[in-house]
């Protein structure tokens, strides 16, 4: 029998919540389809600084990085504002990436037809929309050097460098052309290259690169541009390629063209080892322990673990068609809630979720 590790993070907010939700899920296809998963949870995130004082403590770490997939729910909360910047949630979610070598972020955003008037753009605008954004994830203004903050001329002065080398745009590039060989062939890069010399680079290398791709058309469009264009029309996109901070924004914004933050996946990669799966939606504090979370993206995100991360498709698209049979029956969260239909709590869904697997 096939046997898989998997690494759950439920970190903090609705996180336990929706993890508890997967991990049914994920038992049950892997009973059907003749393999094993084996779990360990590890802290992260305000869970883990509650525990050790450490939001990544290396033991988490170091789980992960043996392990043969990651599935994250989320982290953070308004409890540790107030701390160091060191010592912050968010900073184990950076450095879970970097210890991990996670370099390519892949946000998949497809229209469900059933949740088409969940959006809040009009159906002829967003329907058959299917792109995927391909997110540069440890380099660029987040990571680069020097940062920090420093008096200067009589008041504080705070700087980040947004910086990238040729083989981290290259190497970020090669995903995003790989992909969209395989999709519909067209990738547009996303980038400030009027203004950042960085840009320049990044657009300079992908260019490079676009010979080797003959049957991939591709084209380049400044940030501000492909901000209003993923409102204004878009089925324009097939994949975005974009660095870290304007991939950030970016994917946030194409997110909302589902109608809910709440139905998106991710998935981070690296050159080797095992990858990262995660919502696309922050830890909910204000909803947590209510039995109000959407599982939907932790479950599409599990999917996205057993197709890419364990090579098991025919488990993935149990649970990617049982998202849809649910949807399509009318049973929607507080999110998606909408007139004629059945509002359910987060354990109600994952009910539903586990019938649907029985159509």
């Amino acid at each position: 029998m096939r046997q898989h590790r998997v690494v759950l993070l439920p970190g903090d907010g609705i996180g336990p919540e929706i993890t508890s939700v997967a991990q049914n899920l994920l038992e049950e296809v892997s009973q059907r389809h003749g393999f094993k998963l084996s779990f360990e949870h590890q802290p992260i995130g305000g869970a883990a600084i509650d525990a050790t004082g450490d939001p990544l403590p290396e033991s988490t770490l170091a789980a992960c990085r043996s392990s043969d997939a990651v599935l994250l729910a989320a982290i953070g909360s308004p409890r540790f504002d107030n701390l160091p910047r060191n010592k912050r949630p968010e900073t184990g979610l950076l450095g879970l990436r970097a210890g991990m070598k996670l370099f390519a972020n892949l946000r998949p955003v497809k229209i469900v037809p059933a949740l088409i008037d969940a959006s809040s753009l009009r159906p002829e605008v967003i329907e058959g929309v299917d792109l995927m954004v391909v997110r540069e994830l440890t380099g660029g203004i987040y990571f680069g050097q020097p940062k920090g903050r420093v008096e200067a001329d009589g008041e504080e002065r705070g700087f980040n460098t947004m910086t990238y080398s040729s083989s981290e745009v290259d190497r970020i590039a090669k995903v995003a052309f790989d992909l969209a060989k395989e999709r519909r062939g067209e990738l547009c890069s996303v980038d400030k290259a009027n203004v950042l010399d960085v840009s320049q680079l990044w657009r300079d290398r992908v260019d490079a690169m676009a010979p080797e791709y003959s049957s991939v058309a591709v084209s380049h469009m400044y940030v501000d541009n492909a901000a209003m264009q993923l409102v204004r029309a878009p089925r324009q996109f097939d994949v975005l390629l974009t660095g870290n901070l304007f991939g950030d924004i970016l994917s946030d914004e194409a997110a909302m063209l589902t109608g809910s933050i709440g139905m998106l996946p991710s998935a981070s990669l690296g050159a080797e080892g095992p990858g990262l799966f995660e919502p696309v939606h922050g830890s909910a504090p204000d909803i947590a322990g209510q039995d109000k979370a959407n599982p939907m993206a932790m479950v599409l995100s599990a999917a996205m673990m057993l197709r890419i991360g364990l090579k098991e498709a025919e488990a993935a698209a149990d649970l990617e068609q049982a998202v849809d049979r649910v949807l399509a029956s009318g049973f929607r969260t507080g999110d998606l809630m909408a007139d004629g239909c059945t509002a359910v709590g987060c354990q109600a869904m994952g009910s539903e979720l586990l019938k649907a697997l029985d159509r």
